[in-house]
């Protein structure tokens, strides 16, 4: 799944034809690094590729004063059958990945294992600050924002939860934790 993709051609499917700096001013706009994993600044590229890939065409050309030459584009025929299963995806599908935090708990080097309680803290203080800053966004965008995208970004919130309340279960453990890495029983 592919969270550029989808956003690049929905917005072509709810907007219309544009050029490439409508579209960052629309991912810029509408914040959408708040609740997702898009760049703004990877439209330009991946613009670019969706029409390598005839999921979008060149319709036209834009010249605005003085400003460079534009380069209009739309969603063709084939780009709103992906987006169609984009969506689809993007609701069905699961996203789960593996955090390499796990893996990097469990390889730890007995000889540092005594660093464990302070980088735990560490990331712990850095999720809450995260959650923190995510409490007091939304609640400033709740006011002028609908119950979709005020779902979309109470799910941010809820993840960045259930992350600080499992770094409480593992510094719980802590002691045991560095006595085991520590024996080499890992």
């Amino acid at each position: 799944m592919s969270s550029i993709r989808l956003f690049i051609l929905s917005s072509f499917d709810l907007l219309g034809p544009m050029h490439g700096h409508r579209l960052r001013l629309e991912a810029e706009n509408r914040h959408v690094t708040l609740w997702t994993d898009i760049s703004v600044g990877a439209v330009y590229g991946a613009m670019a590729r969706l029409a390598e890939e005839g999921l979008l065409r060149q319709t036209g050309e834009e010249r605005d004063g003085k400003r460079p030459v534009r380069q209009i584009y739309e969603i063709t025929d084939e780009g709103r059958r992906v987006l169609a299963d984009l969506r689809r995806a993007g609701l069905s599908d699961i996203w789960y990945k593996h955090d390499p935090f796990d893996l990097a708990l469990v390889r730890l080097d007995p000889a540092s294992a005594a660093e464990l309680p302070g980088l735990l803290q560490g990331r712990l203080n850095a999720l809450e600050a995260q959650l923190a800053e995510a409490d007091r966004i939304n609640a400033w965008a709740e006011p002028y924002i609908g119950i979709t995208k005020r779902s979309a970004l109470k799910h941010g919130q809820h993840r960045l939860r259930a992350e600080i309340a499992y770094l409480r279960e593992v510094l719980a453990d802590i002691d045991a934790i560095v006595a085991e890495v520590t024996a080499g029983k890992v």
